[in-house]
């Protein structure tokens, strides 16, 4: 072992001079990287290897490459390259091989080896990483994508990259992104060639002796590459991809006309075909450039009612619920599109109003678009309509707590009359473990719409339900209405009558709290009860109570000397990290840092 490393480093020797010679380093750098680079060899060549020594020595002979770059840009010192860098660029090189042939299966240790040799110019090791890469990880198909693009990109090979697509379709024939990539490439390969002849025949240089297949020019190639993967890959979807990537490059027409033709004849039983279709009315060739923004509105709401027609005639053939929510969008996005031409602007309101009824009326309107529905009835005034789509919507996705909610509170805004009854319909639908939201919304309701009595007694509905989130949420709403209607007396009789009735929540405990101080003379002993209950269920974890509590008795109204007792007591209960965190907010306290609540008052 010993003797190979010092072979390593006798290797080294050269560069290392050149780099004192030439000014780069120091003598006393030099001997640093020397002994450095000694320790670090060593590691590698142990019985046990490990990955983080390799990984470090990498690292360690990647920081001196940029350190010799930016001392070379400082001085301006520009030669020497093959003397200084190439030995250590080799040894990385050298390296990593090592590493990657111990652990083969470790895909970030090849990626970096790629990046390597990306940034140092060493781009001839490039194809041999990938071959071996490729020979170990070939169920990857991003690799090899990656590996093609590498040579089509940063080793100008066509002719390699299209072998690699060629091989990773072998191990992957029906992989769709090894596909698409490949017919870029194809098409990418086809404008390079067409700017070079471009560019010769500007030079007027006789472009004869340079063969420029004209198939090739035109995508040929990459329409041989499309027809096998339509064979192999099925859907429309996949076929429109293709047609995208075609559009990007301006020699593409008639290939991008026959994908379209190819998807019109094959995938009509499929909505992506008609939504393509018509929204490619909206880039149709119409009227010349108009001046005026009535002419142009006018101009835009024909290409809309063209892209309307091809939706219509795909109802007509394939009347699912994905096929009305293409429409839907189609329709909803032109709405959101902002004009000023009123004319237009209501003319795409009726649109989606009547398409939206239409898809409703068959029943296949997604859940999600009677939102939307209800937004443009409110937004314009229609609010019978709106309360009709609001009780339709909810009866028709009757198990959808969201459903319900939007729609109770669609009625609850309208000051519906028929809100009530419906509050129990939901219940008897929507499973009670969601009901949270629903319980809320009724409360919220009753205590505008009925009498104080009734909104009483559904409180103590929602207090006895069996759901735990239902009755610990209303019963800080509860103590809330019962202050704002009935004053402190009342809040405090509600405290006092649920002050055992478990679960709580903290909130329950603080807004009584507040309540308390709010009064023109708050009594430190109920604010004491409030705390000592608010404790026993939550002293073990929640330190912010006992801060809170010790700087109430710090207050005016309070009693400095029992903090002591407080800070003893919460040392005994609090647990894990809460102590930690406890035990600074105190010191803090203590000396100054963190003001008290007369402090603050």
């Amino acid at each position: 072992m010993a003797d190979y490393v010092q072979q390593r480093l006798e290797e080294r020797i050269p560069g290392l001079e050149q780099l004192q010679r030439v000014g780069l380093f120091t003598n006393a750098e030099i001997k640093s990287l020397l002994k450095r680079s000694t320790a670090l060899e060593y590691k590698l060549h142990r019985t046990v290897l490990s990955k983080d020594d390799f990984i470090a020595y990498i690292q360690y002979e990647i920081n001196v490459l940029e350190l010799i770059k930016k001392r070379r840009a400082r001085i301006g010192y520009q030669f020497k390259r093959e003397d200084i860098e190439y030995p250590i660029i080799l040894g990385i090189i050298n390296v990593f091989r090592r590493a990657t042939s111990k652990w083969p299966e470790d895909v970030q240790l090849w990626l970096s080896h790629v990046a390597f040799c990306k940034k140092w110019g060493t781009k001839s090791q490039l194809s041999k990483v990938f071959s071996s890469m490729l020979a170990i990880h070939s169920d990857k198909p991003s690799l090899w994508i990656m590996a093609a693009k590498c040579e089509m990109e940063d080793r100008d090979s066509s002719e390699n990259a299209r072998h690699l697509f060629l091989r990773a379709l072998r191990f992957h024939p029906e992989n769709k992104k090894i596909y698409q990539e490949y017919f870029r490439m194809e098409l990418m390969h086809a404008e390079k060639l067409r700017k070079q002849q471009q560019e010769l025949e500007q030079a007027k240089i006789e472009v004869g002796e340079y063969e420029f297949s004209p198939e090739i020019l035109s995508g040929k190639l990459a329409e041989v590459i499309y027809r096998d993967a339509t064979q192999k890959i099925k859907g429309a979807e996949f076929m429109l991809s293709l047609l995208h990537i075609a559009a990007i490059f301006d020699f593409t027409k008639e290939l991008q006309d026959t994908v379209l033709q190819d998807l019109q004849k094959q995938h009509t039983d499929e909505c992506v075909t008609w939504d393509f279709v018509a929204r490619r009315e909206l880039d149709a060739a119409g009227a010349p450039e108009l001046q005026s923004a009535q002419g142009r509105a006018s101009d835009t709401n024909r290409r809309e009612e063209r892209c309307c027609a091809v939706y219509e005639e795909g109802l007509q053939s394939l009347n699912t619920g994905p096929m009305w929510t293409c429409y839907v969008n189609f329709c909803l996005e032109r709405f959101k599109r902002k004009t000023n031409v009123t004319d237009l602007k209501e003319k795409r309101r009726q649109r989606l109003l009547g398409v939206l009824q239409r898809a409703h009326d068959a029943a296949l309107l997604q859940e999600s678009f009677y939102k939307t529905w209800l937004q443009v009835l409110l937004s314009s005034e229609e609010k019978e309509l709106a309360a009709q789509v609001a009780v339709a919507a909810a009866r028709r996705f009757s198990q959808s707590v969201d459903t319900w909610s939007l729609s109770l509170q669609t009625l609850v805004g309208l000051e519906w009359e028929e809100a009530g009854p419906l509050f129990q319909e939901a219940f008897k639908h929507v499973n009670p473990k969601e009901s949270l939201p629903l319980w809320q919304l009724q409360v919220e309701w009753s205590s505008v719409a009925q009498t104080p009595d009734q909104t009483e007694a559904l409180f103590q509905k929602a207090l006895v339900s069996p759901v735990p989130a239902v009755s610990t949420a209303l019963k800080e709403t509860y103590l809330d209405w019962a202050y704002r209607t009935g004053g402190y007396k009342k809040a405090r009789k509600i405290f006092k009558s649920l002050h055992e009735h478990r679960p709580f929540t903290k909130a329950f405990f603080t807004r009584m709290i507040r309540i308390e101080k709010e009064q023109e003379n708050p009594r430190m002993s109920n604010l004491r009860d409030y705390y000592e209950r608010a404790l026993r269920e939550f002293g073990s974890t929640d330190d912010d109570l006992w801060m809170d509590y010790i700087r109430e008795e710090l207050s005016a109204h309070g009693s400095p000397e029992n903090c002591g007792k407080l800070h003893w007591r919460a040392m005994k209960s609090l647990e894990g990290e809460s102590v930690e965190r406890f035990t600074t907010q105190f010191t803090l306290l203590q000396t100054g840092h963190v003001q008290s609540q007369s402090g603050q008052a």
